[in-house]
């Protein structure tokens, strides 16, 4: 691999270095899609479908999500271990997905269907499948995320590749956070909420499986592991341990990832329990959104929203129960829309400006915007609307300048130490992830049950209200601002990183050249060796 032209943008890449093909990058664009469908649920869903819908109880709950994430992290470094000393005619990486895509897409299904068993037998069925569900998850995902670092070296075609990857990751956020709650209420019509989301959730996950395999099949690895490597999972261990920058990246992964999950939980029960029904309808009224419950969709555009779950049926005397449903669902819509937009820009940003400074950036100005969310009065829709734009403009460019630097990471291991550890940083760094994730969502059931006296069966008490309006805005606040404060020291700027790529060019080239020599029948008499 050749990407010394390639770090200097007036020059097109050498050969040698082929740039990703369209294709290629939407193809590895939807293995992330793919995880998104049930990442999304999930970070968005989950904490609500096991109080509201599963039947258990808050502080239930938070022990499940706790106990099954935190088991699922285990399994992180075994796989990333694995995954580094995999040897196949398809690569390390793309085996994986391949193979974890069809039991993934089953345990999906079977996390969000509620059996009608004892309450005990219930919450250990939870934490089973849960387990099952994210320790398969990591199986995909963690191989998928060290893709990335071997289909090219090119920094600035990884920054392009990650750009790509996060459109798609945001199509299936749109699909996942605008479609899911107004599924659910169409499919429970006749059934339950319960049959709602068992179908809604088998949907998703057919759809997971065609995307699993549309990425296997059209992705390539590129990046070889240097041959002198040795293979130790104690050297690997102490190798990571020695570097700040991967130090940074797990402290940021925990953080934002708890923040992710604490967030998608709180505004659930924001918009469901705090905004009033009224504000929602007379917005949702002015898209075009509600119908009267004695007329009939007369055109195609409100039969298809109807069939989606998309109108509000009845007045604002008496208002069907989904209107909370697809109010939040504009709102996630909204905000994945305005992070698909910015997204398309955040390349040409990081080029200039370098990524850690637009990722303190992004992070710092969305602090603040969300903060200000809390100044918001009960029926202030289109206030929620506006501030919800705001910060989906400033969060999204951290996005996936976040798992760009996890490629750098690795760069940086190989330039200092000769040592490359793909699948074990990526390992690692999902134990920080998945543990982020499992104090979020149970983070904010406990502070909602010990500060705000939540209980499920009584969502609209005072003070439990109030405590979805303070985790929403100021406590999500806190952990963004925390957020841009632990980025700032992150060691590899711009001019580091591009200094890294060039030199690592010239020592794969010098490396590739000696291997080249040593297997050809003149290589024993060829010259002194390649140093």
């Amino acid at each position: 691999m050749n990407t010394h032209a390639a770090v200097v943008t007036s020059r097109p890449a050498i050969a040698g270095t082929p740039r990703l093909s369209p294709l290629e990058k939407i193809g590895y664009s939807c293995g992330d899609a793919a995880a998104n469908f049930v990442f999304m649920s999930m970070v968005l869903f989950q904490p609500s479908f096991y109080t509201d819908v599963f039947g258990i109880s808050a502080s239930a709950a938070a022990a499940v999500l706790l106990i099954a994430r935190g088991l699922d992290a285990l399994v992180d470094p075994v796989v990333g271990y694995l995954a580094d000393r995999t040897r196949t005619r398809w690569g390390k990486f793309r085996p994986w997905i391949l193979a974890s895509a069809g039991p993934l897409a089953v345990l999906m299904v079977l996390t969000y269907t509620t059996p009608e068993v004892s309450m005990t037998m219930r919450i250990c069925y939870a934490i089973v499948t849960n387990a099952l569900l994210m320790s398969v998850y990591s199986m995909n995902n963690m191989p998928y995320a060290a893709l990335g670092s071997v289909m090219t070296s090119d920094v600035h075609e990884r920054a392009k590749l990650n750009a790509w990857r996060f459109i798609s990751v945001n199509i299936a956020q749109f699909i996942v956070g605008g479609l899911t709650l107004p599924l659910v209420a169409k499919f429970s019509v006749g059934h339950d909420r319960q049959y709602g989301w068992q179908v809604t959730m088998g949907l998703w996950a057919a759809i997971c499986v065609v995307l699993f395999l549309f990425t296997f099949s059209t992705t390539r690895e590129r990046v070889r592991t240097p041959s002198r490597q040795a293979a130790s999972i104690r050297l690997d261990i102490a190798t990571l341990l020695k570097c700040r920058p991967w130090a940074v990246l797990l402290v940021l992964t925990l953080l934002q990832f708890g923040l992710l999950s604490f967030r998608g939980s709180a505004l659930y029960d924001y918009y469901h329990y705090y905004a009033a029904e009224p504000g929602m309808y007379r917005l949702l009224q002015n898209l075009g959104l509600t119908l009267p419950a004695h007329r009939h969709p007369s055109t195609i555009l409100v039969r298809t929203l109807t069939t989606l779950g998309y109108i509000v049926r009845g007045d604002a005397a008496g208002i069907s129960s989904n209107i909370a449903d697809v109010f939040n669902s504009i709102i996630n819509v909204l905000n994945t829309v305005v992070t698909i937009v910015v997204l398309l820009v955040s390349p040409a940003l990081s080029r200039k400006f370098g990524r850690k400074a637009v990722a303190v950036a992004g992070f710092g100005l969305a602090a603040v915007a969300t903060i200000f969310f809390y100044a918001l009065r009960p029926g202030d829709a289109w206030g929620m609307v506006a501030v919800t734009a705001v910060i989906a403009a400033c969060y999204a460019p951290t996005v996936p300048l976040l798992w760009v630097m996890y490629a750098d990471v690795t760069d940086y291991m190989e330039w200092t130490v000769g040592r490359r550890l793909d699948g074990v940083t990526f390992a690692i760094i999902g134990v920080a992830l998945k543990f982020g994730l499992a104090c979020g969502s149970s983070g904010f059931l406990w502070v909602m049950t010990g500060f705000f006296r939540y209980n499920a069966s009584n969502p609209y008490a005072p003070m439990t209200v109030s405590g979805f309006k303070v985790c929403s805005t100021v406590i999500t606040g806190i952990l963004i601002a925390l957020c841009a404060v632990v980025t700032g020291f992150y060691e590899l700027n711009k001019r580091t990183t591009l200094r890294m790529a060039d030199e690592l060019t010239i020592r794969r080239n010098r490396d590739a050249l000696g291997e080249t020599l040593a297997s050809s029948p003149m290589g024993a008499c060829a010259g002194d060796p390649i140093a």
